[in-house]
């Protein structure tokens, strides 16, 4: 196969798009969502991955975490990976990683990215459904699972737990 006919090759497999995010505790369990001013409902702190530029998911969790909300940490394990259907769009692969818990002074420090975020907020676990849409509820509870039962990550497909 020549180079050109491997270009060809790769322009035309289907596309996929990757997402990533972190999530973050306070010292009393809420989680920390940020609310996006291009969508409705809440999200954690993460965007898209930039493979064109080489970005792992794990670097854009890190990076989008910097630039959203002003905080500069390295993404701890991965707590689940979702599949997620498109619509209107190709499919995504969205990444959740642990952020860990944010003492007090952290949470002082958050600056948002006005460009893209109106504000964050603090949520009890019982009251993330009335905030998040769909499968980002079901993706962030199946990645608080993982951290109350320590295990593997969490295997979803359209936020719905995949069973082996």
């Amino acid at each position: 196969m020549t180079t050109a006919d491997y270009a060809t090759y790769i322009a035309g497999l289907p596309r996929v798009l990757a997402g990533a995010a972190t999530l973050f505790r306070d010292e009393r369990g809420r989680v920390l969502l940020v609310e996006p001013n291009y969508r409705e409902g809440w999200a954690l702190p993460g965007g898209t991955v930039e493979s064109d530029e080489g970005e792992s998911p794990r670097q854009a969790a890190r990076r989008e975490t910097a630039e959203e909300i002003g905080l500069d940490v390295a993404p701890g394990r991965m707590l689940a990976v979702d599949w997620t259907r498109g619509e209107g769009r190709p499919p995504i692969v969205a990444y959740v990683y642990d952020g860990g818990v944010l003492p007090q002074e952290r949470l002082d420090a958050i600056r948002l990215q006005e460009a893209e975020l109106l504000s964050w907020r603090l949520v009890d676990r019982a009251d993330l459904i009335s905030y998040l849409r769909g499968r980002h509820a079901t993706r962030i509870l199946a990645a608080l699972e993982v951290l109350d039962s320590g295990a593997g990550a969490a295997e979803l497909e359209d936020g719905a737990p995949v069973t082996a």
